[in-house]
């Protein structure tokens, strides 16, 4: 809660203010933070029990907040440094801390941990960033759990 307070009086007194997505500089992730990371069980963050939040984080900087339930919303960014603190930058300009406590990763009121590989949606929302470099979010994949169900009948 304190780091947050912090941030936010930094981004007001205009001292550390990002204002445009080009003037974060993308800054290459140290070793802790690389990775996949998933939230674990519900959290009240997420607009359902079901929900999942997942935040990518590569060894060059790039980020993807990868979130799904009844539809996929991925936001590209970048991590950088905002004074002493790490913290995403999503392509809309919204500015999170990270903050790495006992193996958990507190990222926009989740709890994640490390996983060894995203979701199948969370892998699909990576491939269409790097199609469409400029959208700063991505909404068109269907999550598994909305696809129809087919079931073969034999004669």
């Amino acid at each position: 809660m304190k780091k947050w307070m912090i941030v936010a009086a930094l981004a007001l007194s205009g001292c550390a203010q990002i204002s445009n997505y080009d003037q974060a500089v993308k800054t290459p992730a140290p070793l802790e933070l690389q990775g996949n990371w998933q939230t674990v069980g519900p959290q009240s963050k997420l607009i359902s029990k079901q929900a999942m939040g997942s935040l990518i984080i590569g060894a060059e900087g790039d980020t993807l907040d990868c979130r799904q339930w009844q539809r996929v919303i991925a936001k590209p960014g970048k991590l950088t440094r905002l004074g002493d603190d790490w913290v995403n930058v999503t392509r809309q300009v919204r500015v999170m801390p990270l903050v790495l406590e006992n193996g958990e990763l507190r990222y926009d009121g989740l709890r994640l941990r490390k996983v060894d590989r995203p979701t199948v949606e969370c892998q699909q929302a990576l491939e269409e960033v790097a199609k469409r470099p400029n959208e700063a979010v991505i909404q068109d994949i269907e999550p598994e759990i909305m696809r129809p169900v087919s079931t073969a009948t034999q004669k």
